[in-house]
């Protein structure tokens, strides 16, 4: 996808997602114990609230400085969180970006994308039975130009803590998820629709578990 078309439906398509939550029901040491990575997925539909409190986790403001839920090697977030919608109630179904500082979402395609995303991870079906996927990718020279060649582990890094804080927090709201780390990058890259300075690291498919 080109940028200015990227800039362009970004500007008019920006879905404010509600406050995330910041007490929960089920303690953390449960959500370690619980935690089990899920592949198989009911029909029900995920809520805009799971998919808000979802992102919050892996990369929502939480403090007033800008710093986030994942820790950052320099506070430079690299990490940019893309959504494609197949099942969430009030969500038209597309692909969408996160934006942490207005916490809200950008629309940047539409229709359902969950098909040709399981496709380019090298024909993993399961993966369009989910409701939706989260897609982590991130611009290595906002880490690099500070650190240098290890940047790059500092990014690889990152992704871990935002990937954990999904499974955690998926599972406090009994939703299933697991990392997807094989997959075509170019492929993955074309269907997201991500900037030309980004390289898509991790897939999460989400879903009630069956």
């Amino acid at each position: 996808m080109e940028q200015a078309a990227f800039s362009q439906m970004a500007a008019t398509a920006t879905i404010a997602l509600p406050a995330a939550d910041k007490t929960g029901t089920l303690p953390l040491e449960s959500a370690i114990s619980q935690r089990r990575s899920v592949r198989e997925f009911s029909s029900t539909p995920l809520t805009l609230k799971d998919v808000s409190q979802l992102l919050w986790a892996a990369q929502g403001i939480t403090h007033g400085s800008g710093l986030r839920a994942a820790p950052s090697a320099g506070a430079l977030y690299p990490l940019e969180l893309y959504l494609l919608v197949g099942n969430v109630e009030t969500l038209d179904k597309g692909v969408y970006h996160y934006d942490p500082g207005r916490h809200a979402l950008r629309r940047i395609e539409e229709g359902d994308e969950l098909g040709k995303l399981a496709a380019a991870a090298y024909g993993q079906l399961w993966i369009s039975d989910s409701a939706a996927v989260i897609v982590i990718a991130a611009d290595y020279e906002r880490t690099s130009r500070k650190y240098g060649e290890r940047g790059k582990r500092y990014v690889h890094i990152e992704v871990g803590h935002a990937a954990q804080n999904i499974y955690l927090q998926a599972e406090a709201l009994g939703i299933g998820t697991t990392m997807v780390g094989a997959f075509l990058d170019s492929a993955v890259a074309k269907v997201v629709g991500v900037k030309d300075d980004e390289t898509p690291l991790a897939i999460l498919p989400l879903g009630k578990p069956r």
